[in-house]
């Protein structure tokens, strides 16, 4: 064999070994049905009512912060479909502000919906975990680009939501967030 075609070997192994690690083994390996069965189980309509707080960090694609951030949530339920108001304060002074609609479906799956993403998102609840995932578009100030989002929340023992999320663009990571969210009178 030629040396090269050794590098192309070695190239090509590397390559699979990092596809099947992020399909399998990585945060995008996560799947719900590995958390069915885990306590507290995490009801979307339980436990996402009413005022609640959210505070988190963004890490921009090399690892390092980039921005920080508190939001006021207020979340209302009518039967199955919900109201997520979100107020978002960020350490620069800028400020967002959306809202989701959530309708609940059956056996733990639910649609999100909000104008900021694009066709809409699903979600799945099992045990102590909800995922998440919806392509979201950026505000032009941001560049505008529409990011692939998978969204992770987790109920802790003591009823705090364990927030994390990665966004993608042709299949890098270019941020994550990490956040808490609790209802506002636990604060």
């Amino acid at each position: 064999m030629t040396p090269l075609l050794y590098v192309l070997v070695g190239v090509l192994l590397t390559a699979g070994f990092v596809v099947l690690r992020r399909r399998y083994a990585a945060f995008y390996g996560q799947k719900p049905s590995e958390y069915a069965g885990i306590d507290p189980v995490f009801d979307l309509q339980e436990r996402l009512n009413g005022p609640m707080l959210c505070e988190g960090v963004i890490y921009g694609p090399l690892g390092r912060v980039s921005s920080t951030f508190a939001a006021d949530f207020n979340i209302s339920w009518n039967g199955a479909k919900g109201i997520m108001d979100e107020v978002f304060r960020y350490n620069d002074g800028s400020t967002q502000v959306r809202q989701w609609q959530i309708k609940v479906g059956a056996h733990g799956v639910f649609d999100l919906q909000a104008s900021d993403v694009p066709g809409g998102g699903q979600g799945v609840m099992r045990g102590n975990a909800i995922q998440m995932r919806y392509p979201i578009k950026l505000p032009d100030s941001a560049g505008g680009h529409v990011l692939n989002c998978v969204d992770w929340m987790y109920l802790t023992p003591d009823g705090t939501v364990m927030n994390r999320s990665q966004f993608r663009k042709f299949g890098f990571k270019v941020a994550e967030l990490i956040a808490t969210i609790r209802p506002k009178g636990d604060v």
